[in-house]
């Protein structure tokens, strides 16, 4: 065989059997970051000051940080499934034409709007630091949970409950600088599926500084730099593969470093 016929031939064999090059979905992020996005100048807290716990057992959960403090989770439970269900792909090959509820971030939500879910993931984009949180559209809660039970079926919740409790789950999915400004409710779960979502957190008798209708990122950008070390919240950022838990009646709000994807459980 010429030397020239035999490169041919080896250089069609090789691009035959070479590996594929990962899509978006094997890179590890669902294919939820757009390439070449702008994104916003978002960054994580310089010292995390919330612990990070990888071995808590239900009494240190109860004895520590059920009724006290917030605190991050690591390995308690698999979530692989649930994350390979939530890939963009996937998430709109199954959901693409329901349509999901808004909701405004801010901190009362008032504002609900109905839009088709694969509408709503394609328009997501970074947030404008000068827009309003009543101009802010945002999907987490008011989920149709008839709808989206052939995904909530495969998440596996934290082990850890309390006494007269009932769970109930909150799925969402925002772009990056999004997030929700300061609110306290009842103790939860939340865990990041994709992407990094930035906590901010002040126990119930510290009411932090902030206008309810500016978004998290204004609050970061305008008012956090001024803040004393002493008037400065707990704060970190939450990995995907993480889960935070925030007590009854915590001050929190958050802030998507990237294009995130998460879920709630709401202890009620």
């Amino acid at each position: 065989m010429a030397p020239r016929v035999h490169s041919l031939l080896l250089l069609v064999l090789w691009t035959l059997t070479a590996p594929a090059r990962p899509g978006p979905e094997e890179e590890g992020d669902g294919g939820w970051q757009r390439r070449g996005a702008a994104l916003a100048a978002v960054a994580e807290e310089e010292h995390c000051t919330v612990e990070r716990r990888a071995d808590l057992s239900y009494a240190e959960f109860v004895q520590h940080y059920a009724f006290s403090r917030p605190v991050i989770l690591q390995g308690l439970t698999d979530n692989s499934r649930f994350r390979a269900l939530c890939s963009r792909k996937r998430l709109l090959a199954s959901f693409g034409d329901n349509v999901i509820r808004l909701s405004t971030a801010n901190t009362y939500s008032y504002q609900k709007v109905d839009l088709l879910f694969q509408e709503y993931v394609e328009q997501l984009h970074p947030q404008d630091p000068t827009s309003l949180g009543n101009d802010t559209l945002y999907f987490f809660g008011d989920n149709n949970f008839t709808e989206w039970a052939s995904l909530f079926q495969h998440y596996i919740p934290p082990p850890f409950g309390l006494l007269g409790t009932t769970p109930a789950y909150s799925f969402g999915i925002a772009g990056t600088g999004s997030g929700v400004p300061f609110h306290w409710h009842g103790p939860g779960f939340s865990e990041v599926i994709y992407g990094r979502k930035r906590w901010f957190l002040y126990p119930p008798e510290k009411t932090p500084e902030f206008h309810p209708n500016k978004t998290t990122l204004a609050w970061l950008q305008d008012t956090y730099p001024a803040l004393t070390p002493s008037a400065r919240p707990l704060e970190c950022t939450i990995q995907a593969g993480e889960v935070l838990y925030f007590p009854d009646r915590w001050w929190h709000a958050t802030l998507n470093l990237e294009t995130s994807v998460f879920i709630s459980t709401f202890l009620s």
